[in-house]
């Protein structure tokens, strides 16, 4: 995916921090809600530019792991108070647990069961005893809607819009595509259109609730409450490591 690559620089002009004090503040919620004991220590796997830390470091203290090297320089510029860990959320092993454990977005990346169940049981051991996992992904099976957005944002003389078409080519298998299309424009008003392709994964409701249940979680599903989502149309999974 080009965009955690060669345009991971770009990165803030295409999702800015600002848009994300809401979102944040609903899953600090749903985390402390979660967990058995107070939380003061937060994992977050595939953090990608730090956007949700922005605003969680506040309440948290916070480790963030991420597989790309740009889109970590991003977030150090952005969060230079937080431990950066450069790994991939299937793998990585930091010898030491956390009150919490976060994974957003970075989860539709997990295209198979076997994948996301090894995402899930990384944040599994590194989740405390009575310690609460949260995993949000963009869809869920049962909910799936093929759609388009657009946006983008400018700072420093640059700029970037973007299309962004989401679908699903074979709705048989656990994967869909999101096509994205790029305005970049440059400080010395030079604009190029570039094309990424984003494979994600796609799985019911009841294999969520499988998979976390057989590393060892507790399950449950939570609607996500934000101002400019549609109810019911978006919900994340939280699950309890057992005391």
């Amino acid at each position: 995916m080009r965009l955690y690559r060669e345009f991971a620089s770009w990165w803030p002009l295409l999702s800015a921090p600002s848009n994300y004090a809401e979102e944040a503040a609903f899953y600090e919620r749903t985390l402390r809600a979660a967990s058995e004991s107070t939380a003061r220590t937060l994992l977050e796997l595939g953090s990608g530019g730090g956007n949700n830390a922005s605003y969680l470091k506040a309440r948290f203290q916070m480790t963030l792991v991420d597989p790309s090297p740009g889109m970590l320089e991003v977030s150090r510029a952005l969060n230079p108070e937080c431990e950066h860990v450069q790994g991939d959320m299937r793998e990585v092993r930091l010898g030491r647990t956390f009150d919490c454990v976060f994974i957003h977005d970075a989860v539709v990346y997990m295209t198979t069961e076997a994948d996301l169940r090894r995402a899930m049981e990384t944040a599994y051991v590194h989740c405390r005893p009575g310690g609460a996992a949260l995993f949000a992904p963009d869809h869920v099976r049962e909910i799936f809607r093929e759609d388009t957005d657009c946006g983008g944002h400018d700072a420093d003389g640059r700029g970037l819009r973007y299309l962004e078409w989401t679908w699903d080519p074979d709705p048989s298998d656990t994967e869909y595509v999101v096509d994205y299309a790029y305005l970049l424009r440059e400080a010395d008003g030079s604009v190029r259109v570039e094309h990424d392709r984003h494979v994600e994964g796609l799985f019911s409701r009841a294999d969520w609730l499988r998979l976390l249940e057989e590393v060892g979680f507790r399950p449950s599903v939570v609607p996500l409450e934000h101002s400019e989502v549609e109810a019911g149309t978006c919900e994340v999974f939280v699950g309890v490591r057992p005391a």
